[in-house]
């Protein structure tokens, strides 16, 4: 995700970041850090139905000059009734959880939201999916086993994402492989302005 942002975003901080389905905050914590010697002073918006985000967390953020705040809501709610002034959406491992129809809705809403989104989610392929039947080895329990085979096939692949995304016209759209087992993308609009 780090690599992500700073490839289609670059080494000027943006303000403001919006990252949905956060959990407790600290995949996030380990992005702003890879980030930390390029991006200072961002806001981050830890987004998630429930706000898991700890004090411990919050200082972890601000150790490294980045402001942050758990929000929980309904990403649906937060996106819509939010005049969003945010520069980047980010979703990890959030987007294939969502039946097509409601994902291309929460595209719409993400579209408004930002001029950048970047998501990281499983690839749906036989070495994935392979992958994911051996989460065993490293000790994971049943219902790990199980959410690791679930979330492949509900993974993405090719350009599906980006067949997705809302009015393409105006936007650069990049859909990749991220080694070994994760599918990215990235939409950035090309005058880097939110409608």
């Amino acid at each position: 995700m780090a690599g992500a942002l700073l490839r289609h975003w670059g080494r000027v901080a943006p303000a403001k970041l919006i990252d949905l389905g956060a959990g407790d905050g600290t995949f996030t914590l380990r992005v702003a850090q890879r980030l930390a010697p390029h991006w200072r002073n961002v806001t981050a918006i830890l987004l998630d139905r429930q706000n898991l985000v700890t004090e411990v967390t919050l200082r972890g953020f601000s150790a490294l000059h980045w402001r942050a705040e758990g929000v929980a809501a309904d990403v649906f709610d937060f996106l819509s009734r939010k005049s969003s002034d945010a520069d980047v959406v980010t979703a990890n491992l959030f987007l294939h959880h969502f039946r097509q129809d409601r994902l291309a809705e929460l595209l719409v809403e993400i579209s408004r939201s930002a001029p950048l989104l970047v998501a990281c989610e499983p690839r749906r392929d036989r070495f994935a999916l392979w992958g994911s039947r051996m989460v065993w080895v490293i000790g994971c329990g049943a219902v790990t086993r199980h959410d690791a085979v679930a979330s492949v096939r509900a993974g993405f692949r090719a350009n599906e994402l980006s067949a997705l995304w809302p009015g393409r016209r105006g936007w650069d759209l990049h859909e990749y492989r991220a080694w070994p087992f994760a599918h990215c993308f990235a939409a950035r609009r090309r005058n880097g302005k939110t409608p």
